[in-house]
């Protein structure tokens, strides 16, 4: 039986590329975690400022190093880049929430809030 499962595994991955296989490489996937994402200077400017609102100094300090990590300036602004407003608040990307911040998230959208509104709430306010 493992045998079948190696030869079926080898298989798909020869057939559709190992890259599409995990999403990455060259076969059109989303960038593999040694890729950085191409955002535009707005774009990569939000990012940077958002980590201004974790509530540590090194938490901030580890936004900003996954931020330069995962990003860098291009020419045109990224679409698949998730951005959003709410409460005068601009973040993008996946936002990194500490215990307290996640226990307010459920909070929130317990009481009716959406989800999205209430990360970013969340994250900047309290």
């Amino acid at each position: 039986m493992k045998r079948i499962t190696t030869v079926v595994v080898l298989a798909t991955m020869t057939m559709f590329g190992t890259g599409a296989m995990f999403g990455t490489g060259a076969a059109g996937g989303p960038p593999g975690q040694e890729e950085k994402q191409s955002v535009s200077k707005d774009q990569y400017r939000i990012l940077i400022g958002q980590c201004r609102y974790a509530d540590t100094t090194k938490e901030q300090e580890d936004c900003r190093a996954r931020v330069e990590e995962k990003y860098e300036v291009g020419a045109r602004p990224n679409p698949h880049l998730d951005c959003r407003t709410y409460s005068g608040v601009t973040v993008c990307g996946v936002l990194k929430l500490n215990d307290r911040e996640q226990q307010c998230v459920r909070e929130s959208v317990d009481s009716g809030l959406t989800y999205r509104r209430s990360e970013v709430e969340c994250y900047a306010f309290r």
